[in-house]
């Protein structure tokens, strides 16, 4: 059985009358590249500040490996914390920055500096030991900042954000390396974002906070085919919901439907399916999206109800799709992609 690098029970934290954390179990096994995702608000930075002890909870306890560090000072636990702004000393040269724990730990020199160029080399940083931080792109800073955050070898790396700063190309190369970098050292990576792309990219499971609490748990692909709330369907990706009377009319049943936008295909209204196992809808063309590489559809339904569309663009320009502004058809996906969504009694 795997072992559980991270166990929080019933966890809370309040700010006033402010609850912030309202009652969290999670836990998070040894060597896993775990993601708490939601919105701003949505207390998972909190959660994050409670594991590192940068904050102390209302109630509740936090685990490291098994032993209970809630009253545990950040220095006494065996995490190590990565910041948006990286948090770098300027005066300092990068090899410097890396070693500094070590030199707060008086690990003989000979020995951090070995070690700090180590964990340059992990982050593809070797040779860079002797610059300063401002001589550095944000992408090689960030590198730095995760270099100082493994050369003590933490039982696990807690990552508030650390990507937020980048440019978009940037940072989706970053993510790429974030992960191998994570598969290479073995530690526990626990990452906070707000950015759906991010965690579903670099992540073996995700929590989805939304309000102080945990709405679902799961593998990303979990997460993202099988949403377990409303919430959950609508902040992690784009996701279309049917329910009410549309739902009955469309779905056949009463209940909240969910289908991905991308499992949706933009047919000719008169066209009809041969496929036994398709569901479908007629409606009419509100408006066109030219993304680039694919066009988003927003198409007003004829039972009732609005559903977003996702088509690549293989041989179309912005020019063609224009086009369909107004038109009719016939909306068409296979039965297995409308999942039932449970909603709260």
């Amino acid at each position: 059985m795997e072992g559980i690098a991270i166990r929080l029970l019933n966890l809370r934290k309040s700010f006033g009358e402010t609850t912030a954390v309202a009652g969290v179990d999670l836990e998070i096994r040894d060597g896993e590249f775990f993601s708490m995702l939601g919105p701003s608000g949505s207390g998972k930075t909190t959660v994050l500040r409670l594991v590192a002890g940068f904050e102390t909870p209302t109630e509740g306890r936090v685990e490291l490996a098994g032993q209970d560090v809630t009253g545990l000072a950040p220095f006494e636990r065996d995490v190590h914390t990565v910041f948006q702004d990286y948090a770098l000393f300027p005066h300092m040269t990068v090899e410097q920055n890396v070693a500094y724990a070590l030199r707060v730990r008086k690990v003989p020199k000979a020995e951090r500096l070995a070690r700090a160029r180590e964990a340059l080399t992990e982050v593809r940083l070797e040779g860079y030991g002797a610059r300063r931080p401002a001589h550095l792109s944000g992408g090689q800073r960030q590198r730095v900042a995760l270099a100082r955050a493994l050369v003590g070898r933490p039982r696990v790396l807690l990552l508030d954000e650390p990507l937020g700063a980048l440019d978009l190309k940037l940072r989706e190369e970053m993510q790429v390396e974030l992960k191998a970098l994570q598969r290479e050292v073995g530690i526990t990576f626990v990452l906070v974002t707000h950015d759906q792309e991010e965690a579903l990219t670099m992540s073996d499971r995700i929590a989805v906070f939304h309000r102080g609490r945990v709405e679902q748990i799961g593998t990303p692909a979990e997460i993202y085919e099988r949403p377990a709330t409303p919430f959950v369907a609508s902040f992690v990706g784009t996701s279309n919901l049917l329910d009410g009377e549309a739902a009955r009319r469309i779905v056949g049943a009463p209940g909240t439907y969910s289908v991905r936008p991308e499992k949706i295909r933009i047919l000719k209204e008169s066209a009809e399916s041969t496929e036994p196992e398709n569901s479908g809808a007629t409606g009419t063309v509100a408006e066109v999206v030219y993304l680039g590489d694919a066009t988003r559809f927003l198409v007003d339904l004829d039972g009732g109800g609005r559903l977003t569309a996702l088509q690549q663009n293989l041989e179309t320009s912005s020019e063609d799709v224009a086009a369909y502004r107004g038109a009719r058809v016939r909306l068409q996906w296979h039965r297995r992609h409308c999942v039932a969504v449970p909603t709260p009694d």
